[in-house]
């Protein structure tokens, strides 16, 4: 199995991961997901540290590496909640809260931002709407660079980069005839620049 795939199947792993965790806390499942988390757990201790995972790849890892800590902790809290029972109005919204908001993801990118050396990253892209999870990395990639230099003009939802990557992944295909649009998130001199190539 090649890198590329063993991160579709770790990202597969933690989508479905979520997926059963909800059911447990909705009642559908006795047991939580203990075998599928171990295996997340396990694929992320074999990557941490590897050199075979270029700058894009390593970046899809980090980010899917974020979105498990984040969810990691809200289950654990859960787990704790449903095995003492209901104490405070408090636990049971958090028990039924959604694992993932915007504001979240956010603040998850402002730390990487605080925390983090900025590496330049690209991302092929031919297809946009079969290729959402690219997507995101390069929205992620973009947010993350532009909060590394504070600058305000960050996309305002990923939803609107989406539409504007398509737009432009259409132009550019039309235009030149290309199979792909090379995207790369560029920073020089303290400005962050998204740049589109097209490419064949």
């Amino acid at each position: 199995m090649t890198v590329d795939e063993e991160l579709n199947q770790l990202e597969d792993n933690l989508r479905r991961l979520k997926i059963e965790y909800d059911v447990f806390f909705g009642g559908g499942s006795k047991r939580p997901p203990t075998d599928l988390d171990w295996r997340v757990q396990s694929t992320f201790k074999r990557h941490s540290d590897s050199q075979r995972l270029s700058s894009s790849q390593r970046f899809k890892f980090n980010t899917m590496q974020q979105k498990y800590a984040i969810y990691s902790d809200l289950w654990r809290k859960k787990v704790n909640i449903k095995e003492a029972g209901f104490r405070r109005p408090q636990d049971e919204l958090l028990s039924i809260q959604g694992l993932r908001t915007e504001q979240t993801h956010a603040e998850t990118l402002k730390q990487r931002a605080k925390t983090a050396d900025w590496e330049p990253m690209r991302v092929k892209i031919a297809d946009p709407s079969a290729q959402r999870e690219t997507v995101r990395v390069l929205f992620d990639a973009l947010s993350t660079a532009r909060l590394h230099v504070k600058e305000t003009s960050a996309p305002a939802t990923f939803d609107s980069f989406a539409s504007f990557v398509l737009k432009k992944t259409t132009e550019l295909r039309t235009k030149y005839h290309c199979k792909e649009v090379e995207y790369e998130v560029e920073m020089k001199e303290g400005k962050v620049k998204l740049v589109a190539r097209p490419k064949q």
